[in-house]
């Protein structure tokens, strides 16, 4: 619903900003023709022929200077990356580079793929370092700055040397030297041009099976009866923090339908936090940088806050806790560390995720 209001409201506000169409508009009496200059703001791309491509240079030395400061903290030092974000440097060779084939994709035990093992343009290095970084902060790079990284990070492969200075009138010379610059497959439907040789005939020949569909199967668990209580009452066998309770097996498992069942069954019910106290959160959240890792309803690196609410309504002790404390393995294998925020920052926060995370 909200997405069909904020569709509603950008037509209004198109509308309103150019009531008096220009000549020749596809819908005259809404909105207006966007102008150059608009337009240039949000055609920033870079193709693999370099079109879009905007002048300048940025050295190698100048580059390390940007990484260390704005790039390194996620990325490491020398592009190892770390737990959270994968190698964007290692598993090419001197001899890659001259074929344009990594040797190291074809082995099966290798132990990972690196970005530069698998990304055949410098062109999408350059553009996606423009449009995305730093993560936290994209599209605040300058120009030479990005050419100063990408830089940086192809001499971290061997690619240029330490004194390179990367530019567009150089980068064609560059991407003579990817080292999987002749990896890419293009022959397949799924490429939308044929600039690179691309066919319009699909990548799979299998048929779509519409006969003879075995049952979608239903995976479930259950004690029967016989062992519900075998090894005494899993309820009081769990810890009284997280989300795994353990079933109350000291009494007979309540059958679907019955009052037990849909008691059990229904969600916590907590009261929803005021406005203000959401606003004061909502900025408590920025200015510890909780935003950074959380959306409000989407994930990022973590879960966002209504998926935790959710998942921990009530449970406001909990959730300080995991903030003060951090964790690693309850929403997956990428870790929170421990959270140097106030302890009632904490508890604030951990109060309103408890009652919805509510805006």
């Amino acid at each position: 619903m909200s997405r069909f209001r904020n569709a509603l409201l950008t037509v209004a506000l198109l509308a309103a900003a150019g009531l008096g169409a220009a000549q020749g508009s596809k819908y005259p009496g809404v909105g207006r023709d966007a102008t150059p200059k608009e337009v240039a703001k949000w055609d920033i791309d870079v193709r693999p022929d370099f079109k879009g491509l905007p002048a300048g240079s940025g050295s190698v030395a100048k580059g390390q200077d940007v990484w260390e400061s704005k790039c390194a903290q996620c990325h490491g030092v020398f592009g190892e990356s770390n737990e959270v974000f994968s190698p964007l440097v290692g598993g090419t060779t001197a001899k890659d580079i001259q074929t344009g084939r990594v040797a190291n994709l074809s082995r099966s035990d290798y132990p990972g793929r690196t970005t530069l093992m698998k990304v055949p343009t410098v062109s999408t290095l350059w553009d996606y370092i423009n449009r995305a970084m730093p993560w936290t902060n994209p599209k605040t790079l300058s120009t030479e700055e990005v050419y100063a990284v990408t830089a940086f990070l192809l001499n971290l492969a061997d690619i240029v040397p330490e004194n390179f200075v990367l530019s567009d009138k150089n980068i064609a010379e560059v991407q003579a030297r990817m080292p999987n610059r002749n990896g890419m497959s293009t022959q397949h439907a799924m490429w939308p041009g044929k600039e690179f040789g691309g066919v319009a005939k699909p990548d799979t020949a299998n048929t779509i099976c519409m006969k003879d569909c075995t049952p979608e199967p239903k995976v479930a668990s259950l004690l029967p009866d016989f062992a519900r209580n075998a090894h005494g009452n899993l309820a009081e066998q769990n810890r009284i923090v997280g989300p795994q309770r353990g079933a109350d097996t000291s009494r007979p498992e309540a059958k679907a339908g019955t009052p037990a069942a849909v008691a059990a069954a229904a969600p916590a019910t907590v009261a929803k936090p005021e406005g203000s106290e959401s606003k004061a959160v909502v900025a408590m959240l920025n200015k510890n940088n909780c935003t950074a890792c959380h959306g409000m309803d989407k994930k990022i690196v973590g879960p966002g806050f209504t998926e935790i609410a959710k998942k921990h309504a009530g449970k406001a002790d909990y959730i300080a806790g995991k903030i003060k404390g951090g964790g690693v393995g309850v929403w997956g294998q990428i870790p929170m560390p421990a959270q140097a925020l106030p302890e009632a920052d904490a508890r604030k926060i951990a109060e309103w995720i408890s009652k919805g995370a509510s805006k």
